[in-house]
């Protein structure tokens, strides 16, 4: 893409009341737009960030056997009230509205209930069973704080898995399978190796479930980590999981998080309250075992912006980056061999075609944070190459015309 024909541009300023760096930096790198507290659009660059992460999550899940679908963010009052769910003081997170024929629905928070409402008319039989759905939808939830930028909204992209299964065993098998998927999502974003499955409340989910928690100052929750031991424990359950696994609570390190995702073994309990049920092998009725499996593609966004910036700007990991060239031209003859590199690789180029200095085109590579900053010069054609600038560590490389062409092929 080239940046004159870019929707968006970079600012030097952020709104006075944005106080988390995540947000400050893609609001000036115009990845995003501040609608209110909570509530952020995703502009061109966003969203191909968005996506990229999505590209990642949605392989892990085809692995494991999910099956992509997307269900109505529209909640009918009913279905929630029967698991007590639909009760403010149970879940005080919900947008509740009225349609014009005075029908009580919800925005969703989450599709527990609305999934099981949806198997009863596809599963009849245990030879219906496993089986694993999962979206990647907007998610609406009225907190009372949105401080944190991105990492915290009131509206916000998730990707929720759901599976079902005839017998407890499938289901913890299941269960842990999604854990390894998660770890393999997470490494494949830069950020699992301080990402830890973590013991923690339920919430309004479960008693308890598995969170899965990134070290980072930004973050809202604190976490007790045993790093030899890689054993993670929210402190809002601390005490009970002592007791639970037996950790020694002098081996534990206190540090800041943020929730990346989370995993939530209901057993049959929902299906029971509902009364959804499969026919096993001698005809007997019985509830389906339900697990629920979430990541926060917004925050995780968050995250990454957090864990990956310095004082120039956002520095993005390549699987995750808008592009992974940022192309500076300097000079009538640099422009012309910069639009022949350009040709044919639009979607991993970001030239700066721009009529503007090479110190604000420099600037802006450093606050857009392309994994490689390329500047063909007068200088450098003399050479017959460009120079390639790693924007983590300011590593530069000459290369030919030809060496560069083959890095754009791999």
């Amino acid at each position: 893409m080239k940046r004159s024909e870019l929707f968006t541009k970079t600012s030097k300023t952020t709104p006075a009341d944005e106080v988390s760096l995540n947000a400050q930096l893609l609001i000036r790198g115009g990845y995003v737009h501040k609608a209110m507290a909570g509530s952020y659009a995703y502009l061109p660059l966003g969203l191909r960030v968005l996506e990229k992460i999505k590209h990642v999550v949605r392989e892990e899940m085809n692995a494991i056997g999910g099956q992509e679908l997307i269900m109505t963010n529209l909640q009918d009052k009913a279905i929630w009230e029967v698991t007590g769910r639909w009760d403010e003081k149970v879940v005080d997170i919900w947008f509740k509205t009225e349609l014009q024929d005075g029908t009580k629905v919800g925005l969703a928070w989450s599709h527990e209930e609305a999934i099981l409402d949806m198997a009863q008319r596809h599963m009849s039989s245990y030879k219906d069973l496993p089986f694993a759905v999962y979206q990647f939808q907007t998610k609406l939830r009225n907190e009372l704080r949105a401080k944190s930028g991105i990492m915290r909204g009131r509206e916000f992209c998730m990707k929720d898995m759901y599976s079902m299964h005839a017998t407890k065993e499938d289901l913890d098998e299941f269960y842990e399978n999604s854990k390894v998927a998660y770890k393999n999502i997470f490494d494949r974003l830069g950020i699992g190796e301080e990402t830890y499955i973590t013991f923690a409340s339920g919430g309004a989910f479960t008693k308890f479930s598995h969170e899965f928690q990134t070290i980072c100052d930004a973050g809202e929750d604190w976490l007790y980590v045993d790093r030899e031991n890689n054993i993670a424990v929210n402190e809002e359950v601390l005490e009970d999981a002592v007791k639970e696994l037996g950790i020694d609570k002098k081996k534990l390190e206190k540090v800041r998080s943020a929730e990346v995702g989370n995993i939530f073994n209901f057993g049959d309990e929902k299906a029971r309250q509902m009364g959804v049920n499969f026919t096993d092998e001698n005809n007997v009725a019985k509830p389906v075992f339900l697990g629920s499996y979430g990541v926060g593609i917004n925050r995780v966004m968050g995250v990454i912006v957090e864990k990956y910036s310095d004082e120039k700007g956002i520095v993005w990991p390549e699987q995750v980056a808008p592009f992974k060239y940022y192309m500076v031209a300097i000079g009538d003859e640099a422009a012309k061999k910069a639009a022949e590199i350009y040709a044919g690789n639009e979607d991993e180029i970001l030239w700066d075609d721009r009529d503007a200095r090479p110190g604000e085109k420099f600037a802006d590579a450093d606050l857009l944070g392309m994994p490689y900053r390329v500047v063909v010069s007068e200088k450098t054609l003399a050479e017959g190459k460009v120079e390639v600038t790693a924007r983590a560590t300011g590593d530069i490389k000459l290369l030919t015309i030809d060496q560069f062409r083959s890095k754009l092929a791999q």
